[in-house]
């Protein structure tokens, strides 16, 4: 019996995690105790997701479990010891702005937590490929230093700069820059992956997501851009822009591309690698865009209002350089671009 463990199993990446292992035959066990509810309010609970799998996914095993909480999480990799082959940890706290709030648990999350499973990892099935959900979030606000243009619907970068061609890579500095709250803990965890790979020898991989998305995503507020923001269109709720003009660029990978790079590292880890992980320059957009792509998807017009408070530590420009990840599995390939994901967002919110 091979296993994989999924934290944060009923989000969007997790649950996307657990269709797939399961399809290529794994038993997969999930951990989830649905604190996304606890983040964002009922309307971000993950309590649908979670039902959804235990009905529709064989040989998954639920466990309502707090990664917190080590011993609890130790008796679950006693329980199976080296039959785990992977540890696919998405689980964390994932917004600025309420990590601010509450940053004492924020760190124990995003953190503790990864430290937590990094060591039962080491102690229990140290053979096992332990991948974690980063964010480009890492660089803190170093992306806005750099020589960025402003046209009219985004901004973009001097076409003159390395970065102009393929976005941003590996190399850039994490350090002395303001990262959020949330961008902090989340340093601390990606280091912290980072090190029991290049210190321990585990097959551990970093992958800094820039934002992640898909039709399973319970979009909030405070986190969840295009799934908040297309569910705002059809609803015709009050949306607001946070800064920049709404010109802040973002590039988007749905969860499905995601995992399959998750499947191409499990197959071939590379111990202690980091990758910019996103939708690079075949699928970005900005605020502006993607509120008129909703609007004609829809049919609807957004009410959006604007405020020119940006939240601490969010990036004006953001597109991450995939060629690092390209050239370790060059059959990995992005299938979905932002108009597709958000029509596919759509879909999944009117037959949820």
């Amino acid at each position: 019996m091979s296993v994989i463990l999924i934290t944060g199993s009923a989000g969007l990446i997790g649950s996307e995690a657990v269709r797939f292992f399961s399809s290529q035959g794994f038993e997969v066990v999930g951990i989830d105790n649905d604190m996304r509810q606890y983040f964002f309010g009922s309307e971000a609970s993950t309590r649908w997701s979670q039902e959804k799998l235990q009905a529709s996914v064989p040989r998954y095993q639920h466990e309502s479990l707090d990664i917190r909480n080590y011993e609890a999480l130790e008796q679950l990799f006693a329980r199976y010891g080296d039959n785990i082959s992977g540890i696919i940890h998405t689980a964390a706290q994932p917004s600025h702005d309420w990590a601010a709030r509450e940053p004492l648990t924020d760190f124990s999350v995003n953190a503790v937590g990864t430290l937590n499973l990094l060591e039962l990892t080491r102690l229990h099935c140290p053979k096992a490929v332990f991948i974690f959900t980063s964010t480009n979030k890492v660089y803190g606000d170093t992306p806005n230093r750099l020589p960025l243009v402003e046209e009219e619907t985004r901004w973009t970068i001097r076409d003159t700069h390395p970065y102009a061609k393929d976005g941003i890579d590996e190399l850039m500095s994490i350090d002395q820059s303001t990262h959020s709250v949330f961008g902090a803990s989340k340093v601390a965890a990606d280091v912290m992956v980072q090190e029991y790979g290049r210190n321990f020898g585990l097959a551990t991989g970093s992958f800094r997501g820039g934002c992640l998305t898909g039709s399973g995503h319970s979009g909030a507020e405070l986190h969840g851009f295009l799934a908040y923001l297309m569910k705002c269109a059809m609803e015709k709720r009050p949306y607001t822009i946070f800064g920049y003009k709404g010109k802040q660029v973002r590039d988007n990978i749905h969860s499905s591309d995601l995992i399959h790079g998750f499947w191409h590292f499990f197959q071939n880890p590379r111990p202690g690698e980091v990758y910019n992980m996103g939708g690079g320059m075949d699928s970005n957009c900005s605020m502006l865009e993607a509120i008129e792509l909703c609007q004609q998807i829809t049919g609807n017009i957004l009410d959006f209002r604007y405020s020119e408070t940006n939240r601490t530590g969010d990036h004006i420009w953001w597109i991450s350089d995939l060629k690092k990840f390209k050239d370790h599995y060059p059959q990995w390939q992005l299938e979905f671009n932002v108009e597709h994901i958000l029509r596919e967002i759509e879909g999944g919110l009117k037959t949820r």
